[in-house]
């Protein structure tokens, strides 16, 4: 009997020590390119249209449609109105399909895209700003949170 006790209290505690380890292993590796991970390995995912351009007065001009059409009343700019305007003013390829840039996770944007996108409010439309390719705009259409066990 004191064996067998002994190999449990042993076993236990390496498989309890290994177990939390193991846990911040994962949890550290979460935070790659595949999202943001937290305890429960949480990545977030958001749909988004955008507008590029190179030239800061095609921005301001695309974003002054957006502002005397909805955003100066408080409103939020209709998915099929941002595409057209996508459509008529992105030099970014994704313009042919109203800016849509379907869903992507945390990690696969540049900086100081990813941050708009994530920050912007579902349905809300941001200033423009500048990112590694262009001037933006970007209106984020939904956000997605999953939960998985690592």
């Amino acid at each position: 009997m004191g064996k067998d006790s002994k190999a449990k209290e042993s076993g236990g505690k390496g498989k309890g020590k290994q177990a939390g380890g193991g846990s911040e292993e994962n949890a550290s590796k979460g935070k790659g390119k595949a999202g943001k991970a937290d305890g429960l390995g949480t990545c977030t995912y958001v749909k988004a249209r955008h507008i590029l351009c190179e030239k800061q007065g095609k921005i301001n001009e695309a974003y002054k449609k957006l502002q005397d059409g909805w955003l100066s009343n408080g409103d939020k700019v209709p998915p099929a109105e941002f595409a057209k305007l996508a459509a008529e003013y992105s030099e970014c390829p994704s313009g042919k399909k109203g800016g849509d840039l379907g869903w992507f996770p945390r990690g696969k944007m540049a900086g100081p895209f990813q941050d708009v996108a994530f920050n912007t409010p579902v349905g809300a439309t941001s200033a423009p700003f500048k990112s590694t390719y262009g001037l933006n705009l970007v209106v984020s259409i939904k956000q997605l949170v999953c939960f998985s066990r690592f």
